[in-house]
């Protein structure tokens, strides 16, 4: 599939995705949205593909938030809708996928940018990085998990500040919260993303899954997640990786996984 505002890169079972609006920004508008949930589908049903970066075109932005223009005057009921499709369609998809997801934050995160590196399941950002959640200027809250997900990361007191006071904070002020893994200069942010990704691409992709499902298990409702876990670490013993890397071990070399 071609695409408007995304581009698309694969090397040595590592993708990125760049999302390539400049002139906005990078701003995620609904085709941007749309767009990005097929990669990620299309990239996760590819058994090559064992980690995903996603950056932004540029230095100046990662994505500087929703595209304002597209919803100044829905309803009531329309941004209902427009919050329920696009946590279900990229969100929590992207939060969900079984293959780890490294967010390389260029520039300014704001808003749905934010959000959506929240969403991802590591964070490095630049040292010229900016992150905040300026929804409450603008007369509405964050409405793609923001709300949910920045708490859990670095605390309900500091996530109140940023969203009630929609502040930015800079980059070392996210690494020192939590809010990001690690801070880069500019020129490392994508070697050094793809560092870790080449250490994640030589463990087993059966257990990645599932570690990353056992994880987000003890941030639902109604799901316990040691119970999770002890399942999932169940269903290990059944899959070849397990099989493959266990003999590896007993073997003293190293392991060849296939996913299964």
């Amino acid at each position: 599939m071609s695409y408007k505002n995304i581009l698309i890169a694969k090397e040595h079972n590592i993708a990125t995705i760049t999302i390539n609006r400049p002139e906005k920004l990078n701003a995620l508008n609904k085709l941007t949205i749309q767009e990005l949930h097929h990669a990620f589908e299309e990239l996760e049903q590819n058994q090559d593909t064992r980690a995903i970066i996603l950056t932004g075109s540029g230095q100046k932005a990662f994505v500087a938030g929703a595209d304002i223009a597209e919803f100044a005057k829905f309803s009531v009921e329309e941004g209902i809708q427009l919050s329920a499709q696009g946590q279900d369609t990229l969100f929590n998809f992207v939060e969900n996928l079984r293959v780890p997801v490294i967010a390389a934050i260029n520039g300014f995160a704001l808003g749905g940018g934010l959000e959506l590196a929240m969403a991802c399941h590591i964070r490095v950002a630049s040292d010229n990085a900016r992150m905040g959640l300026p929804e409450v200027s603008l007369g509405v809250i964050p409405g793609y998990g923001g709300t949910q997900r920045l708490p859990q990361l670095i605390g309900k007191g500091r996530a109140m500040e940023m969203i009630l006071t929609a502040g930015m904070v800079t980059a070392e002020e996210a690494y020192r919260t939590g809010l990001v893994n690690h801070v880069v200069s500019v020129d490392e942010l994508l070697p050094f993303s793809i560092e870790i990704a080449q250490k994640i691409i030589k463990n087993s992709p059966a257990a990645i899954s599932m570690a990353i499902n056992a994880v987000n298990a003890n941030y639902k409702e109604g799901e316990n997640g040691f119970e999770t876990e002890i399942k999932s670490f169940g269903k290990c013993f059944g899959t070849v990786d397990f099989k493959e890397g266990t003999k590896a071990f007993l073997e003293k070399r190293k392991a060849v996984f296939t996913g299964e």
